[in-house]
């Protein structure tokens, strides 16, 4: 089973794209306790070197979503500024949500399309009112229907209703990938600092990583 869980600095200082380093090693380490794998499947780096804006972790395993809702909502680091001694500021917050990655690809065969003929009203003369030469086409895995009688001839009308049905398919896939990256960049907005779901901290001197 496989997770992709975004982490993202937000509109945060860059205390906040350093923070989010920190519980990203954080999290691969406590993943690779648990029998996980990670991979960084994608990074947007920060401005100091070391840091960055946002991380989308996948995350693999057996267990991989109850590991992944551990780590989601706000998180904390809490430690000095490493970049400004003079502030009292010690909490860092980044923010960390699941999101889909890939959109399923609608196969469309023309074995799924179910055609019959039908007449239609309005212009086009006698022979449209006497003969069934109109196709309607529904796409039987995901109920889509075309209607065509913009032709005399029924195969004509079937074939064109063939073309519009696989182009809307197209379509609707293509604003359901537009629809994923729109709810990835939203999680970005989504920060609340305060109230943290996970607290981290530096490991003390000396102490085993």
């Amino acid at each position: 089973m496989s997770v992709h869980l975004l982490l993202s600095a937000g509109r945060g200082p860059q205390e906040c794209a350093w923070a989010l380093a920190q519980l990203l090693h954080r999290l691969e380490r406590d993943a690779a306790r648990q029998g996980l794998e990670t991979r960084r499947a994608h990074t947007v780096p920060g401005d100091r070197p070391g840091t960055y804006r946002s991380v989308l972790v996948q995350i693999d395993g057996d267990d991989s979503e109850t590991f992944a809702a551990s780590w989601t909502g706000t998180l904390c680091w809490q430690a000095p500024s490493p970049y400004r001694t003079a502030t009292g500021r010690k909490n860092w917050y980044v923010i960390a949500h699941p999101c889909q990655v890939d959109t399923p690809r609608t196969t469309f065969a023309e074995a799924d399309v179910d055609v019959v003929a039908c007449r239609t009203g309005g212009p086009g003369g006698q022979h449209r009112n006497k003969a069934s030469t109109a196709v309607r086409a529904t796409h039987r895995p995901t109920g889509t229907v075309v209607v065509v009688d913009t032709e005399r001839q029924f195969s004509l009308n079937r074939r064109i209703a063939m073309r519009l049905l696989r182009e809307r398919l197209e379509h609707g896939d293509q604003a359901a990938e537009r629809a994923v990256t729109t709810a990835r960049w939203r999680v970005h907005d989504e920060l609340v600092r305060g109230n943290p779901t996970r607290t981290e901290r530096p490991e003390p001197p000396n102490q085993p990583r």
